[in-house]
């Protein structure tokens, strides 16, 4: 049989091939997209009472939706993973962070009252005042987050490089640490992660 535009030299229609492959293809893209199971990386590196909430919010979060979810805490986030907290707010350097009262007048309470660097630096115990005014608020603790992200499966990393330069011991931290690697193990989880986020 002669070959011609619509007929293949091992006489098939190509047309019909052509809608074929293409249906088929769609079908496996489909399928391959319904049985993926989204994951995300969050990289933790620090250790205040203000920044110690997005990891494990977004973390559990995600978990909660079916997320295949790991957290590489690193440097001062490594503080997230001790058995015992003592996370400050430190609200010097961060002029954006208005200082809400947690009691008083109603007016009061929603007010915006920005606080200069001088006085935050200057008044003693600013920063524990600041920190009771956070814990005020009644949001769940970081104790209490970080138990909910362990028993949503999530992944926690501790950055073995960094124990080892803040002379940190393995017993201080809590038991639900998955691994203790480096960033040459945890960068491969990151590059085929649908989300990374750092913190």
């Amino acid at each position: 049989m002669t070959a011609t535009a619509e007929t293949s030299p091992m006489g098939f229609d190509k047309a019909l091939f052509d809608q074929w492959f293409d249906e088929r293809f769609q079908h496996k893209m489909d399928e391959r997209e319904a049985n993926h199971i989204p994951s995300m990386t969050i990289i933790s590196t620090k250790g205040t009472l203000d920044m110690a909430y997005p990891p494990f919010i977004l973390a559990s979060t995600a978990a909660a939706l079916g997320w295949d979810v790991t957290v590489f805490f690193t440097f001062y986030g490594l503080d997230l993973l001790k058995k015992k907290l003592d996370l400050k707010v430190s609200p010097l350097g961060n002029p954006a962070m208005p200082m809400k009262m947690p009691m008083g007048p109603e007016w009061l309470r929603k007010a915006n009252l920005p606080i200069p660097n001088v006085l935050m630096a200057g008044i003693p115990g600013f920063e524990t005042a600041a920190t009771g005014m956070m814990k005020e608020k009644g949001v769940a603790s970081i104790e209490e987050l970080r138990e909910l992200a362990l028993e949503a499966e999530v992944k926690m990393v501790a950055c073995q490089m960094t124990v080892d330069l803040f002379g940190h011991e393995k017993s201080d931290f809590i038991d639900g640490i998955s691994e203790w690697v480096g960033a040459a193990s945890f960068l491969p989880i990151a590059q085929k992660a649908d989300v990374n986020l750092f913190i």
